[in-house]
């Protein structure tokens, strides 16, 4: 087999999942892999976990600046009134079968969501800032719909005097969250609300230089994350805790897992090389919630398994590993861990979907071709 490439560029050696190639300028974020620094807009991960709030973090991501306190008071009041769903969007929830794929769900119910909102194809800025706004207050709203629905119990009307991360416990829950389960959710929402170009930031990118409508950009980015390389990864950490069920059968596990060879859920990054910087946060509030529920075990398996691998591996948990225990802890299951990160990463989504607008290009990529020489024809009775 011989190697072309399309004529007028350069032959070259394809980097199999475009790792450490540039595709395009970005001001939304910063992953520095070598020295584990996440940055949004100029600001450390650390001083908005610690400090912000999730609407904050939003303004940040779409506007390129913080807020001022009448400018988030205005924002927080805009967002609130776009998390009730059109009832076409409950109806069609109300329609799918209880056992249905969470993620499945979710990306349909955009997409119908999309048939429904009037702007959706609408291309000034202002429509596509507040079709962007409309995305981020519903999304919550249609993963908690999901939840309620599969749990068979009716999906709940959200709460305007709530903030949007005690709303999101309330919807899922049916009660008021305690100040912790909404620190934890807020803290959640946060730090997986921006990673650069990961795969579903970097499909919504595609998709949006095509200049197709934003609902079509967002389904297509839950798609790629619904992906189990890319969203799904605290999932299996969950079910991993589960099996081992008991602290003092951390070794076992471990020991079984090196001698097959097998991978440890929640270890490793594609981008850090050294600690996630967002994993330490979530760790503390995960030993917090696991005291207030009476239930410390899961996050002293956690604590203990994250030694024993590092030991053994030499590599951190990443971000994925205790986000398993502490949404748990808050009550939500497994399988509903993947569409809460969607939940969050639409504010990345939508505020790359805005850079990526204001100064298109079409993301046309060339491959090279490695199949056969060019060959004559054959008439089928002659092959």
């Amino acid at each position: 087999m011989t190697t072309t490439v399309a004529k007028g560029y350069p032959v070259s050696t394809p980097n199999k999942g475009l790792k450490g190639v540039i595709a395009a300028d970005s001001a939304v974020c910063e992953v520095d892999g070598q020295e584990g620094r996440l940055i949004y807009r100029g600001y450390d991960i650390h001083e908005l976990a610690e400090r912000s709030t999730f609407e904050e973090v939003c303004y940040l991501l779409l506007k390129g600046e913080l807020p001022t306190r009448s400018q988030l008071t205005a924002f927080n009041r805009e967002l609130a009134q776009y998390r009730r769903l059109p009832v076409e969007v409950l109806a069609f929830l109300k329609s799918l079968p209880p056992d249905v794929v969470p993620m499945s769900a979710l990306r349909s119910a955009i997409s119908v969501a999309g048939i429904y909102d009037l702007q959706a194809e609408e291309t000034s800025p202002e429509a596509q800032s507040q079709v962007a706004l409309r995305l981020i207050g519903m999304m919550s709203t249609i993963v908690a719909a999901i939840h309620r629905l599969r749990q068979g119990a009716e999906p709940l009307e959200p709460k305007l005097d709530l903030g949007h991360s005690a709303n999101f416990m309330y919807l899922l829950n049916g009660r008021v969250p305690s100040a912790d389960e909404t620190r934890a959710m807020d803290l959640i929402l946060i730090l997986h609300a921006e990673h650069g170009f990961n795969a579903s930031t970097f499909a919504a990118r595609v998709i949006s230089a095509t200049l197709s409508d934003w609902y079509s950009v967002i389904a297509g980015a839950i798609s790629a994350l619904k992906g189990p390389l890319h969203g799904g990864a605290n999932t299996e950490v969950i079910r991993t805790l589960m099996e081992i069920g008991d602290v003092g059968n951390v070794t076992a596990y471990v020991e079984s897992v090196k001698a097959r060879k097998g991978k440890f859920m929640g270890f490793g990054h594609a981008v850090y090389q050294v600690e996630d910087p967002r994993a330490r946060h979530l760790k503390e509030l995960s030993r917090r919630l696991g005291i207030e529920k009476g239930e410390p075990k899961w996050y002293d398996i956690s604590a203990e398994l994250e030694g024993q691998v590092k030991e053994a591996i030499q590599k951190n948990c990443n971000v994925d590993f205790y986000s398993a225990s502490l949404q748990h802890y808050m009550g939500i299951p497994g399988e509903l861990f993947t569409c809460v990160f969607a939940a969050s990463r639409i504010a990345g989504w939508c505020a790359h979907v805005l850079e990526q607008w204001q100064d298109n290009k079409i993301i046309r990529p060339s491959s090279n071709y490695t199949g056969p020489e060019e060959r004559a024809y054959v008439a089928i009775d002659e092959r």
